[in-house]
């Protein structure tokens, strides 16, 4: 049976890694709808390949891709901005939803394909970081099937035994036992230290935007990107899978592992540790999880150990890295803390992209916040979505209102 996907965010690096994929499976998969913010060309580019019934773009896109539909394409229907892309991801044709919308501008999307009982293929975070425990509610209220793909948490997924996977993909272990009712002890994610693992403490306060965003193993987006320099990607790894695996942040341990050859690791109570390896590239769980459970070629080199050679690993260096301890920290917190790691996280890039933050403000920025928000209470949608609308306002108003430093903007906190 063909089933028809919906790519949120095809544009960027997940969807086009998901549509290299799928296009190898046109008697497995058919794209039924496609969504992109920008790069018009490149939308339109795969609308001419793929043919999917529906079309949603950001209202910067809409005339010249609605100009595009009606040379040829008129049977397309196109849809316009934020709204657009819910109606795509709930929509009743549609079977798998890939969820690539990077930040929290993914979050409704995600959240109406959850609500739809879609099966949600989930490579941005970010909604994950922001529902918590509310997710499990909402699958076990809609039927969805939840299955992580960014590459740590889908390793996870893999290395766990099928009664877990079951637990997972119906939203969440519960953390009542979580992993230890399936005899794990804990999860190892690995993270490959981002460009500046070697780079000495005090030459971190000249770091440009562009050489964050340069990642030494992974092709990704700009924001996720300077999140691995940061290793933020990682500390909103440690919330994610305390959501997804009902484990405490005490039993998560992060190393350094710079090949990016093994991608997460579970150990388990008999001391046996299960590893998932392959060449770094997001093909791979792509392909894992959407011909789950089975398997399927995913167009990625096999990995030759020989070649690979030694694999290393790494304790993180908290001083240069303080991210990771942060995010650990709102991780046991719980509650509202999440959220507002998420949101100050994203504004601190937005600003250091920006020029308004060096690269070693961004821990201080996202510590100001959390001590100024995390005793908000956030515990159902309404409240989410409105405590992260609170978070970045505020700081994006004491930015706009010409703070020039780090000490200027959380002036008043």
């Amino acid at each position: 049976m063909i089933r028809n996907v919906a790519i949120l965010g095809a544009t960027g690096s997940i969807g086009t890694s998901a549509l290299e994929v799928i296009e190898k499976y046109p008697d497995r998969f058919s794209i039924w709808g496609l969504t992109s913010h920008t790069r018009t060309e490149n939308c339109c580019a795969m609308i001419k390949k793929f043919r999917p019934k529906t079309v949603a773009v950001s209202s910067e896109m809409i005339g010249d891709v609605g100009g595009f539909l009606t040379d040829g394409f008129g049977s397309v229907a196109l849809l316009e901005g934020d709204q657009g892309i819910n109606t795509i991801a709930a929509a009743d044709e549609v079977d798998i939803v890939i969820a690539g919308i990077a930040g929290a501008a993914g979050f409704a999307s995600t959240v109406s394909a959850i609500r739809a009982g879609k099966k949600v293929l989930i490579a941005n975070k970010e909604p994950l970081v922001m529902l918590g425990g509310l997710l499990r509610k909402l699958v076990a209220e809609s039927g969805a099937q939840i299955v992580p793909i960014d590459s740590e948490h889908n390793a996870i997924f893999q290395c766990l035994p099928k009664a877990a996977q079951v637990d997972c993909m119906s939203g969440g272990i519960d953390k009542g036992q979580g992993l230890l009712q399936h005899g794990i002890r804990g999860i190892i994610l690995t993270a490959s230290g981002g460009p500046f693992l070697n780079t000495p403490l005090e030459g971190m306060s000249d770091i440009t935007p562009d050489q964050a965003a340069a990642h030494p193993r992974w092709t990704m987006g700009r924001k996720i990107s300077i999140d691995s320099a940061t290793m933020m990607n990682k500390g909103l790894e440690i919330v994610e899978a305390c959501v997804l695996f009902g484990v405490s942040p005490q039993n998560i341990e992060v190393v350094i592992h710079p090949e990016s050859i093994v991608h997460s690791l579970v150990e388990y109570l008999d001391g046996s540790i299960v590893a998932q390896l392959a060449n770094p590239d997001m093909r791979v769980p792509i392909a894992a999880a959407l011909a789950d459970p089975e398997r399927i070629e995913s167009g990625v080199e096999r990995l030759d150990l020989v070649r690979a050679g030694q694999l290393n690993f790494q304790n993180p260096d908290d001083r240069k890295f303080p991210c990771l301890a942060i995010a650990r920290q709102a991780a046991e917190a719980g509650g509202a803390a999440p959220i507002v790691l998420n949101a100050a996280n994203e504004v601190a890039v937005n600003a250091f992209c920006a020029g308004r933050l060096r690269f070693t403000d961004i821990p201080d920025f996202i510590q100001c916040a959390l001590d100024k928000f995390c005793n908000l209470t956030a515990d159902d949608l309404i409240s989410i979505t409105r405590l992260d609308q609170l978070v970045r306002e505020t700081l994006q108003n004491r930015l706009d209102a010409g703070a020039t430093s780090l000490q200027q903007i959380v002036a008043g906190y």
